[in-house]
């Protein structure tokens, strides 16, 4: 009986501390402004990293309608072609 409280306590100790050295939610991320989110991953060697945009999309619903997230990814960094300024705005990662 006790090896399990002990063993608990240890597991429970062990999941605080992951939880508290994690990075905050909104890392990497900006929200607001004419777009939902937009989300920078990790640098890859290359200098490169993908970049994920949410934006509303109306969908007529009868006499209502309602919103939808929808989710635009693409690849962000040096020699990358821009297709669209409010995807590429800021031009370098968000972290940084």
């Amino acid at each position: 009986m006790k090896r399990c409280i002990v063993g608990g306590s240890v597991a429970l100790l062990m999941a605080a501390g992951l939880l508290t050295s994690a990075p905050p939610a909104s890392a990497g991320c900006v929200y607001g402004g004419p777009i939902i989110s937009k989300c920078d991953g990790p640098v890859q060697p290359d200098g490169t990293w993908q970049r994920c945009v949410a934006t509303p999309q109306v969908i007529p619903r009868g006499a209502s309608s309602y919103l939808v997230p929808v989710k635009n990814c693409g690849l962000m960094g040096p020699n990358q072609p821009v297709f669209d300024l409010a995807f590429a705005d800021p031009p370098m990662h968000i972290d940084d």
